[in-house]
């Protein structure tokens, strides 16, 4: 297919100084819709570049080349990977801008289904699997990282051999946070031979593409955090579950806010959901109060009004369960209202890739609690850390708890299809589903009643990063974590 170059240019009536100076600033982006804390190197940054004759397209990168005033380059992963190059040059009465982008082919299949054109996938030439994860919409901003992930671990496997000595492809598909769009995406990938496809979306979109495959012989491993339920023979879900979440930071985070007082805020969808009426179970048993709710559909911006709730009900704790750019939204407007002096957050969903869109100042009294964080101090963090990096570049988005869940899930399966020597789904899944598997988090152990369990960590915000704050001790945990990638003991 190729490769297409697409240029694009603007003018603003002021000296190419002022205009490099304040990009991305003044309430949310005067040029091409581009939005970022500072101009500097390694800040995240999200622009709406248009191409064609179609609707801009949300790019997610980071600033990686300065040259002020003349230019600045953004390299992004998100809705695929490559560099965008920005040039300032003074013309009469103010600055010519122009910007270049090069879309490759990846990121031409993408723009032509996201437009409704067909696009046939090529024959598979070994075992498929499909990698189904929210490259547009507001989950975009903690799914930055999942698809790297996943080509990180179909790298590693196909490096150890394969499957049977075939090598693994891997197809990428976007659900665009929504449920419909992803169990279309879900059958295409079906359809392309896919005997496996791992999700790390909302669960509204794993309901959604579990419905859809209903009679396929497909395998469906849902990857990241969940409420649970939904699982069947064909139906695996990974990830942390709320009651052992809530049940581990509901004292430490007291403590940290000194006070009980919890305003339950998020999307309105099944998780969020699900996750409070769980907390309304388990927080006043640990000596909380709960002083209101509220929720907001998914892709809303303007949270005034549920924020102006939380103040009025004295919180001294909100439960954020906020999903992607709606987080980093309402937390950013709980900043600028004033919320943060008077409040903690505590976010179940709450990562490394939010939370630096968040930015260094909103971020302050955040806390998160998962499986996995960036910081974690293992050796096989460590390593996987490091050949991240040397593969994807010093610009890639983190590496967090969904985006690692698809890198352990692959390896996963990976080891019970070696263990069984196929990749057939009904084998596959018995083999998942009755065993502990060493990965970067730890040791995950499946039970065979569709639970999960792994080690669980309290985190809070360092600037635009995660902290340790507290280890689970064994007595509440919610799964067991990959020793080197996917090996069973």
């Amino acid at each position: 297919m190729g490769t297409i170059a697409v240029t694009v240019e603007e003018f603003a009536a002021v000296a190419p100084e002022v205009v490099f100076d304040r990009f991305g600033r003044d309430g949310g982006g005067w040029l091409f819709g581009a939005s970022c804390d500072r101009v500097a190197l390694g800040e995240p940054i999200t622009l709406l570049t248009p191409i064609g004759d179609g609707p801009p397209v949300d790019v997610l990168g980071r600033i990686s080349d300065l040259r002020r005033p003349h230019g600045i380059t953004i390299t992004h992963d998100q809705p695929w990977r490559g560099r965008i190059r920005l040039r300032f040059t003074a013309a009469p009465g103010g600055t010519r801008i122009r910007l270049d982008a090069h879309i490759d082919e990846q990121g031409l299949e993408w723009l032509m289904r996201r437009r409704g054109h067909p696009v046939r996938d090529r024959a598979a030439t070994g075992p498929r699997i499909g990698a189904l994860t929210s490259r547009s919409g507001s989950g975009s901003v903690f799914a930055s990282a999942v698809a790297n992930a996943a080509v990180l671990a179909v790298d590693e496997v196909n490096a150890a051999g394969g499957i049977g000595g075939r090598p693994v492809e891997l197809l990428h598909a976007d659900d665009a946070t929504d449920p419909g769009t992803g169990a279309l995406e879900a059958l295409r990938l079906a359809r392309a031979g896919c005997r496996t496809i791992f999700l790390t979306t909302t669960s509204a979109t794993y309901q959604a593409v579990s419905s859809a495959l209903t009679g396929h012989d497909v395998l469906v491993v849902h990857t990241n955090m969940n409420e649970g339920g939904g699982e069947s023979r064909l139906r695996i879900r990974l990830g942390e579950r709320p009651w052992t979440q809530i049940a581990l930071a509901a004292g430490p985070v007291m403590r940290s806010a000194g006070g009980r007082r919890w305003f339950l805020a998020g999307n309105d969808y099944v998780w969020p959901r699900t996750v409070n009426r769980i907390a309304r179970e388990v927080l006043p048993g640990n000596g909380a109060v709960l002083v209101g709710e509220g929720y907001a559909p998914l892709g809303a911006r303007d949270f005034g009004p549920l924020i102006e709730r939380i103040a009025a009900s004295g919180a001294d704790i909100v439960l954020d369960t906020f999903v992607g750019a709606d987080a980093a939204a309402f937390e950013r407007q709980c900043h600028a209202m004033g919320l943060r002096e008077r409040t903690v957050s505590l976010g179940p969903a709450m990562d490394e890739a939010t939370l630096e869109r968040i930015g260094f100042e909103a971020s302050e009294g955040i806390h998160g609690v998962s499986g996995y964080f960036q910081h974690l101090q293992t050796e096989r963090n460590g390593t996987l850390l490091q050949r991240y990096r040397e593969r994807f570049g010093r610009w890639a988005p983190p590496l967090s708890s969904l985006s690692e869940s698809m890198f352990e899930a692959i390896h996963v399966w990976a080891a019970a299809a070696r263990q069984v020597r196929t990749t057939d789904p009904t084998p596959v899944a018995d083999e998942m589903r009755h065993g502990r598997f060493e990965v970067p988090r730890g040791t995950i152990a499946l039970d065979g009643r569709h639970h999960v369990e792994q080690p669980l960590h309290l985190a809070a915000a360092r600037g635009a990063t995660f902290g340790s704050m507290s280890d689970s001790d064994g007595a509440v945990r919610t799964g067991a974590a990959p020793t080197r990638p996917g090996r069973r003991r």
